[in-house]
């Protein structure tokens, strides 16, 4: 009994590491751009989706993960040239490129709605070859991609590009006036944003040993929710707390997710207890700011 207890826990860690990677990727759409990115849905399931075919189809892992990632920065890049050249609203061009790819995401596994990796070979099976454990495994590699990830963004959020991008959120108008390109900040933006949702979801397609054609619904809501929840106990003063506190958010999502299944949650709840979550999550700061006027005016 606290073999299997603590199992599950670990899977839940196994599962935020996993799933950080897409949290990293809607944190730069979301909370750095500012752009309410809905492709997040379907750029997730791409990643698996063409990750899934390539392993099938007998091409290594690696390549296939990496391929997926591909495929998120190209369906990002669509949503970028959809509202910086086609002047579609930011909203609608995400809502048009999640509903294309579902599609595509279909035709991507053959026309079927799952494609199972069972018995085939993945990064995780590869590298337990050497005698080390799947879970460890699984923990280590996860570790890895969000490190190497989080360096990677750290850098590059504060080169000239990456300082670009992080001004068109915070104010379009006036970084357009001092003669930024913000239509270029936006489509770099989106597609590694997306690119690294891809790159997530390849992964979670091989650590659950399938690809399903709805392993993307609501995954915008969960990222969100990781995103704030982090935020909120972490806190966002620089950026280096922040890009932890996004990685600690989707740890701390996946263990109160495991712990409402754990009490009798049904799974068809989910999704409302997520909504419900986030709508807590990104009202706190409301009540902390609140808090002290109330006992000031009382005093």
């Amino acid at each position: 009994m606290i073999n299997l207890t603590a199992s599950i826990w670990v899977g839940a860690l196994e599962q935020g590491l996993l799933y950080g990677v897409m949290v990293l990727g809607v944190y730069i759409t979301f909370q750095v751009l500012d752009f309410p990115d809905l492709t997040v849905d379907g750029s997730f399931t791409l990643g698996g989706a063409v990750a899934a075919r390539l392993i099938y189809s007998g091409y290594s892992p690696w390549l296939a993960t990496f391929m997926g990632l591909a495929a998120g920065l190209i369906a990002g890049l669509c949503t970028g040239l959809l509202h910086t050249k086609v002047r579609i609203a930011p909203l609608l061009a995400g809502i048009l490129m999640m509903i294309a790819l579902y599609s595509i995401n279909l035709r991507v596994m053959g026309g079927k709605s799952m494609l199972s990796l069972l018995r085939i070979d993945t990064v995780f099976t590869d590298i337990a070859r050497l005698g080390i454990p799947k879970q460890l495994v699984v923990m280590a590699l996860g570790l890895a991609f969000i490190i190497i990830i989080c360096y990677l963004m750290f850098v590059f959020l504060q080169t000239e590009v990456g300082l670009a991008l992080r001004a068109t959120g915070d104010n379009e108008q006036m970084i357009r006036s001092l003669g930024v390109n913000t239509n270029y900040s936006k489509v770099v933006g989106l597609s590694l944003g997306n690119g690294l949702v891809g790159l997530s979801g390849a992964l979670v397609a091989q650590y659950q040993s399938f690809s399903d054609a709805g392993m993307g619904i609501g995954m915008i809501v969960v990222g969100l929710a990781s995103v704030i929840m982090g935020e909120v106990v972490i806190g966002n003063k620089t950026l280096r707390r922040t890009l932890i506190a996004v990685v600690i958010g989707s740890i701390i999502y996946r263990i109160v997710i495991t712990f409402v299944m754990r009490i009798g949650l049904p799974a068809t709840d989910l999704k409302l207890f997520t909504a419900v979550l986030v709508i807590l999550a990104m009202a706190m700061p409301i009540v902390k700011e609140k808090l002290p006027a109330g006992k000031a005016s009382e005093r």
